[in-house]
């Protein structure tokens, strides 16, 4: 089937759709925020860095340029509610934590931004790099810490995102993960690994 050529979009789907907190001294004290973003990826391995672009507009922006750190809360199921509502309220307007319910926790290594509590994990990050690009601006973080809900972790310790219910975004609609259809590798991996994984994955609920 043929392809239709249309004007240039950003239509790289489906995407993470996360809650990114900051905060910053204000004149009366700490300040804190949480957004949605969908624009949010991993970009390094060693050491380990995420992004995240923002608008200039955004409070959420003033307060990463002011403290340099934010956090990455991924989001599941029982989140998508408060997710689509940080993503359309200011926190200029509102206390979009009290908002929704959302309960602020310390994020481990940072000062300022706060992890949310209801999320099954968090990426505490500090900003090694600002990039204007147009509309957004991209905040390169390297991730410092990360917090884990303690049911996701396996008894071998290792981490099961399978049970974590997780949420993605694709071109306006919200979608929660599915079947799992395969592993990193599992395209050469021998018949006996091949069963193995994909049977230890179905147990696992992914």
């Amino acid at each position: 089937m043929a392809f239709i050529a249309m004007k240039p979009g950003t239509l790289l789907a489906p995407v993470p759709a996360v809650l990114v907190t900051a905060g910053a001294m204000g004149e009366d004290g700490p300040i804190q925020n949480l957004m949605t973003a969908a624009w949010a990826g991993t970009v390094n391995s060693d050491p380990p860095m995420v992004s995240v672009s923002i608008r200039e507009s955004r409070y959420t922006y003033s307060l990463i340029e002011k403290s340099g750190e934010f956090a990455v809360c991924l989001t599941d199921r029982k989140l998508l509610r408060a997710a689509d509502y940080c993503g359309v309220r200011s926190g200029r307007d509102e206390d979009k934590f009290a908002a929704c319910g959302l309960t602020r926790v310390p994020a481990e290594g940072l000062q300022y931004a706060p992890a949310v509590a209801e999320s099954p994990l968090y990426l505490s990050c500090r900003v090694k790099q600002k990039l204007p690009l147009g509309s957004h601006v991209m905040f390169i973080g390297e991730i410092v810490s990360m917090g884990v809900r303690e049911d996701l972790m396996d008894p071998s310790g290792g981490i099961d995102l399978g049970k974590a219910d997780l949420i993605a975004y694709s071109h306006g609609v919200y979608s929660a993960l599915g079947e799992a259809l395969g592993f990193f590798g599992f395209s050469v991996a021998s018949p006996k690994v091949l069963k193995r994984r994909m049977a230890a994955l179905k147990d696992s609920g992914k």
